[in-house]
């Protein structure tokens, strides 16, 4: 058995790697709306797929691991999501057959994010996780950004299906260094769990209801940002007249990795000041922030990437606490339907933002229109600023 940071390490590396292609729609968005002519909504369909995907699959890729070990889901699943980060580079040719193989790679992430958590936590004690689990959800915006700075890096020295398909490789490395560096684990309660989860018993837990619908607003903005966010700044760019000094999509991959200290140290302090008070706090701060992240597409576009920046901390401060407030709240021996139906909330509001997100750049002028892309970014902290309102109004309990 590893130590419990060799193991931290070795799962954050993978998921890292894992997640090479997660960003290769988002980041050529720009070349693609214009190539296969997509309106704003049809764009964001396809970067919804992606979450559909996720939504779809999540129940029982996450959910067997109570039953099965979530080693062998893991793997698995990498395989899947190499194989739709491929098939988008080889046969997409517009919206319905990128959107089909973004859904193809949502589901392979399905059983590699909430999975690979379970493997790190079936393997540290409960007492021990707080900082593996903040460790291993903030690597998911490492795996953003790399795949973000992987995707703009070949995407000038090749044609895009090519660059794609090379992001392919990233999660075939993941499963490697999974199924050789762990050791295989049987869940505990297995004998008895089921192949489907069963989300009653999990929803019985009041503090497990309030933080699935707390991640859900959390996921509608973060994937509704990270779905646009390329776009966005290549719209920014066009309004400045000054050169900027980075590419959208390097720009992006910087501000994504933003999440990783974000995301950490924000659990630090929710460990300090109270888990419930900090994302009531953070869900506050990134739900107002949004609108002027959205306003800042006329400022400087250095001026422009720091409110960007700003914004995306806020969104990525309270996922660690999120994540590891769900772990502690739910039994072990339904810990892997837990996440299922976290997963499934926070995902299936990923796939609704990025349609929503488009629809009003649509209906507010388009995607030259500054005005549009405010009431656009507005969209993505409604549910966030709800949340904390309802979380105020109840009475707090242990976190």
């Amino acid at each position: 058995m590893l130590p419990p940071a060799r193991l931290t390490l070795l799962m954050c590396a993978a998921e890292a790697l894992g997640m090479t292609g997660f960003a290769a729609y988002p980041s050529f968005l720009p070349l693609l709306a214009g190539v296969w002519q997509l309106s704003g909504a049809e764009a964001g369909l396809i970067g919804g797929a992606f979450f559909f995907g996720y939504m779809v699959a999540v129940p029982f890729l996450s959910g067997v691991t109570d039953r099965v070990d979530a080693r062998i889901v893991y793997v698995a699943s990498c395989v899947l999501m190499a194989g739709g980060t491929l098939g988008f580079a080889l046969f997409a040719r517009g919206m319905w057959t990128g959107a089909f193989f973004q859904a193809l790679c949502g589901a392979g992430l399905a059983g590699c994010y909430m999975p690979g958590l379970r493997v790190l936590t079936d393997r540290v004690s409960t007492a021990r996780s707080n900082r593996p689990i903040a460790f291993y959800t903030a690597s998911f915006g490492i795996g953003t950004s790399l795949s973000l700075l992987l995707a703009g890096a070949l995407g000038n020295l090749m044609d895009w299906r090519i660059a794609i398909a090379l992001m392919a490789a990233g999660p075939l490395l993941a499963a490697v260094i999974v199924f050789m560096g762990t050791a295989p684990h049987a869940p505990p309660g297995a004998a008895d769990a089921h192949w489907l989860p069963r989300f009653g018993p999990v929803l019985a837990h009041p503090r497990v209801r309030q933080l699935v619908t707390g991640y859900a607003v959390h996921c509608w903005e973060l994937f509704g940002l990270r779905s646009w966010m390329v776009a966005f700044i290549a719209f920014a760019y066009g309004l400045s007249s000054a050169q900027a000094a980075l590419s959208p999509t390097e720009a992006a991959a910087l501000i994504n990795l933003l999440g990783l200290p974000a995301s950490i140290l924000g659990n630090e302090m929710a460990g300090r000041v109270g888990r419930r008070r900090w994302i009531v706090a953070m869900m506050i701060a990134s739900g107002l922030l949004c609108w002027l992240a959205g306003a800042s597409a006329a400022l400087p576009w250095w001026l422009m990437l720091c409110v960007l920046a700003l914004y995306n901390t806020a969104v990525m401060a309270d996922s660690a606490s999120l994540t590891a407030g769900l772990v502690h709240a739910a039994p072990a021996a339904q810990r892997g339907a837990a996440m299922a139906l976290y997963s499934l909330g926070g995902f299936g509001a990923g796939f609704i933002a990025p349609l929503v997100f488009g629809g009003v750049l649509d209906m507010t002028g388009g995607i030259t229109s500054p005005v549009a892309w405010t009431f656009a970014c507005g969209t993505l902290g409604v549910g966030c600023l709800l949340w904390a309102l309802s979380a105020l109004r109840r009475p707090a309990r242990a976190a």
